[in-house]
């Protein structure tokens, strides 16, 4: 599954326990009629994606979601659900790259070798 949007917010990476777990969260927001601000973590090895990205920026973060079952000293069963980032990707760079190879229509040399005699057999 993927989420696109925007940066809102990119949290400090935390270290829990004496296993050194590390986690990362960034909330993104949507662009729709009705945007969310979803928040999404990052968890080992992977805080350090979000290294090179800043507040604004427009992602597409790969997700997987995530659901556990918990059992309190009481016996009462809870469930709890997450969304963890194993990829994220800046929409930004793949917009503006994909026309830098051609030039501008005003820089293409006007053809001059017609000849208007040359028989046309395309169906259209």
């Amino acid at each position: 599954m993927e989420v696109q949007g925007k940066i809102k917010l990119i949290g400090e990476t935390k270290t829990f326990g004496n296993n050194g777990f590390r986690k990362r969260e960034v909330v993104v927001t949507t662009e729709e009629q009705y945007p969310q601000h979803i928040m999404i973590e990052f968890v080992q090895d992977k805080t350090d994606l979000l290294n090179s990205f800043q507040v604004g920026q427009p992602v597409k973060i790969g997700i997987n979601l995530r659901g556990r079952e918990w059992v309190s000293p009481q016996g009462e069963t809870k469930y709890f659900n997450s969304i963890q980032g194993w990829r994220i990707e800046n929409l930004q760079a793949d917009q503006s790259a994909g026309g830098e190879n051609v030039p501008p229509p005003d820089n293409f040399e006007p053809a001059n070798n017609l000849n208007e005699e040359d028989y046309d057999d395309l169906p259209f």
